[in-house]
């Protein structure tokens, strides 16, 4: 330990390559406990606050009319009911595709497994290939899929 010198009105020592404070190094170490605790209290919460926003499907009233809005509203896969908290998107052909009964799908420019048990096997009354992804922190998961032509 080298003698004490002073910066800014600070005295601080020096320990080898370490420079502290004197005499308030307890509170250097009070502050770095609270300051952990608050890290470590904030990476909890965050994925839960962060996927219940994405993950909640909105219904804003746009198809309110449609005379498929009943059917669309029962549809449900074996993972549940597709339109509960999951919006469903139109997926142009090129961006899906079957391999061997297994289905995939292109979202946001990744290709996405389609769980066997998100496939809805009921008649397709829409047309088109339709996916309701539920995105969260953890990734992107597949609530249902329902194949279109590919013609």
């Amino acid at each position: 330990m080298t003698a004490p010198e002073q910066i800014a009105g600070v005295e601080l020592r020096t320990f080898g390559c370490f420079v502290e404070p004197a005499g308030c190094s307890h509170l250097i170490g009070a502050d770095m406990d609270r300051l952990k605790l608050s890290l470590r209290c904030a990476l909890l919460v965050a994925p839960f606050i962060l996927s219940t926003g994405s993950a909640l499907g909105r219904d804003d009233g746009r198809f309110k009319d449609s005379p498929l809005k009943p059917w669309f509203d029962s549809l449900r896969s074996h993972l549940g009911p597709c339109c509960s908290d999951a919006d469903g998107v139109a997926v142009a052909d090129p961006d899906w595709d079957s391999l061997n009964g297994h289905y995939r799908v292109r979202l946001d420019g990744e290709w996405v497994d389609v769980p066997d048990e998100a496939v809805i096997t009921e008649p397709n009354r829409a047309g088109r290939t339709m996916v309701w992804p539920v995105k969260t922190v953890f990734g992107v998961s597949i609530r249902c899929f329902m194949p279109g032509s590919m013609i």
